[in-house]
């Protein structure tokens, strides 16, 4: 599966949290060599809003993103970062 085809598997499963904003960001060229990269895992860096967000903490928020993703980790993604809008 190409970086490209993980990011359209990603932006379609948290489409269903009807983002206000969102990016996903390739950074695994940052992690070469790191112990997750080796078997080509991507560390993707996610930058995202959603009015689903509302009333909720940090880590609600970051578990109810993990939710629609929890099965490709940590392959074929080894690492997200969030980033809240």
């Amino acid at each position: 599966m190409s970086t490209q085809e993980r990011i359209a598997l990603v932006t379609e499963r948290l489409s269903a949290l009807h983002p206000t904003h969102f990016e996903v960001v390739d950074e695994s060229h940052l992690h070469a060599g790191h112990a997750g990269a080796q078997g080509g895992a991507n560390h993707f860096r996610l930058i995202i809003g959603s009015d689903q967000f509302e009333g909720l903490s940090t880590l609600a928020k970051h578990r109810l993103i993990y939710s629609h993703v929890q099965d490709l980790i940590p392959h074929p993604i080894h690492a997200l970062a969030i980033e809240l809008k």
